[in-house]
């Protein structure tokens, strides 16, 4: 069982590698992470959202047919903390791994919202791609923390 990120765009730069780093070290099975970026289409606005989309679910099939998806998209539910460690927990106490989606610079298309089991908003602000990266690490790190009851959460 482990946490999975595809993220489309380039590898992480410099400040948020080390922010990434700084987590990853902390994680522990089941909410190990692997981050797996898909290029960015060179195309534009719809034309790029559909590369981009088509690329995303090439990597949602054979062994990861079953993962429960969760995409990130501005318009997605707004949930705390407290609310993504169980909607995490849920499907890894029944052996499923979890793909987590971070869009392009124009989002995805209908055919990846179709095959999310869930549409998380991180906030109603719009952050650059790799802001967001470093606040879905973290939030990950706090979701394990508050799954196994210890206190780097406080209510």
């Amino acid at each position: 069982m482990a946490l999975r990120i595809l993220t489309v765009g380039r590898k992480h730069e410099s400040w948020v590698a080390e922010g990434i780093d700084r987590y990853e070290k902390r994680m522990k099975k089941p909410f190990d992470v692997t981050w797996l970026p898909i290029p960015h289409s060179a195309r534009e606005h719809d034309a790029a959202r559909k590369e981009e989309s088509e690329q995303l679910l090439g990597k949602l099939g054979g062994k990861y047919a079953n993962d429960f998806v969760i995409l990130l998209d501005e318009r997605g539910k707004n949930i705390d903390s407290p609310t993504l460690a169980r909607t995490l927990q849920a499907p890894l106490d029944t052996s499923r791994n979890i793909t987590l989606i971070i869009g392009g610079a124009y989002g995805v298309d209908q055919s990846i919202h179709q095959r999310a089991d869930f549409v998380w908003s991180l906030s109603k602000l719009v952050f650059p791609h790799q802001l967001v990266r470093l606040i879905l690490i973290e939030q990950l790190y706090r979701a394990q923390e508050i799954a196994s009851g210890r206190p780097y959460h406080h209510v």
